[in-house]
């Protein structure tokens, strides 16, 4: 008897599928650079734009959605997830100082169920959009036997370009400066190893009303993390030189703001300066979960913290609002073992 690829548990008819319908969300990723088409062995991207830059530098940055995926496949929605892939990735290129360019995703799943994997790359599409770079490519993996077949994973990573004298690297981070946060849309993609187990101990449903907030405890935790692309592009076009830009994400406050400072400076933070929105209080409660733990896991509301000179902190602000995100006037630098000191 012989053996094909689909009786090994590869569908590739159930490929050709999904790419049938992921085209029209990747169509309108497009950027006037992009050479290549959807279903080629490799993204092409023009970089005849940046003959026009003095000192052109290409970032990249890449990351997953992590186990916030089970969360995803629990509910049963899919066409969320791909824009926390986009943003973890464009955020962290965009925090030193980049334009993003373009996006590649991967996806590994159990079994390839189109309309699955359609809406995830849905998603991916939306993320791209609101953060102006093209999805040029990616891939498929189908792993039969390494995964249950309801299960998937994703990551991608961008890449983007950056004149290099307009590099935020945070060296020119001083004593005095303002910090300045923009409020996140809640868990974004970090920390939900914790928030499964807490589930998992509570034996709390998906389904059950988040105390304070509107919506479900599983929609609660799908909300989308943000895309701060636009917030950080109206700064630059305000004429404000940002010196450092932290992106808060796994790790929270101690681990990610200090790798915006240089050696003898660190940060005060007023913690009644900001919205800690309703999901961080019921996983503090629900989980017994002590303070400190919180504010070195979680965002706590706060999706960047930017460090500006005091001069150019009302600007900041407006332009952030500019923007449609919500701006917090925070703390200030200050001497010091480098690190966080939250009062």
């Amino acid at each position: 008897m012989s053996l094909n690829y689909q009786q090994s548990g590869v569908d590739i008819e159930a490929g050709y599928r999904a790419v049938s319908l992921m085209k029209e969300s990747v169509q309108m990723t497009m950027r006037p650079e992009v050479l290549s088409s959807l279903g080629g062995f490799a993204g092409a991207f023009s970089a005849e734009a940046f003959k026009q830059m003095r000192h052109p530098v290409l970032l990249s940055g890449t990351d997953g959605v992590g186990t916030k995926t089970e969360i995803a496949v629990r509910m049963g929605i899919h066409d969320t997830i791909g824009i926390d892939c986009v943003a973890m990735c464009v955020n962290d290129i965009a925090a030193q100082g980049a334009e993003p360019l373009f996006f590649l995703d991967y996806i590994a799943c159990g079994k390839n169920v189109p309309e699955t994997i359609a809406a995830i790359v849905k998603g991916v599409a939306e993320g791209c959009k609101q953060a102006g770079c093209a999805l040029i490519g990616g891939e498929t993996a189908e792993h039969p036997g390494l995964m249950p077949e309801t299960d998937y994973d994703l990551a991608g990573f961008a890449v983007g370009v950056a004149e290099q004298e307009e590099l935020i690297d945070g060296s020119s981070v001083s004593k005095g400066d303002v910090l300045i946060g923009i409020a996140s849309s809640g868990v974004h993609a970090n920390g939900f190893s914790l928030v499964r187990r807490i589930l998992k101990d509570r034996s709390i449903s998906l389904s059950a009303p988040l105390s304070g907030a509107s919506g479900s405890v599983g929609e609660v935790l799908l909300t989308p993390t943000k895309i701060y692309v636009k917030a950080l592009r109206e700064i630059r076009t305000a004429g404000v030189s940002v010196c450092g830009i932290s992106h808060i994400t796994g790790g929270g406050f101690y681990e990610n703001i200090p790798r915006m400072l240089p050696d003898g400076i660190r940060v005060r933070i007023r913690k009644t300066a900001f919205d800690v929105p309703p999901v961080f209080s019921w996983i503090m409660k629900e989980g017994g979960v002590a303070e400190q733990e919180m504010y070195g896991t979680f965002n706590m509301g706060l999706g960047m913290v930017l460090a500006v000179r005091e001069t150019d902190a009302e600007r900041t602000l407006e332009a952030i609002r500019t923007a449609g995100e919500r701006p917090y006037l925070l703390g200030e630098t200050v001497s010091g073992e480098k690190g966080v000191e939250l009062c």
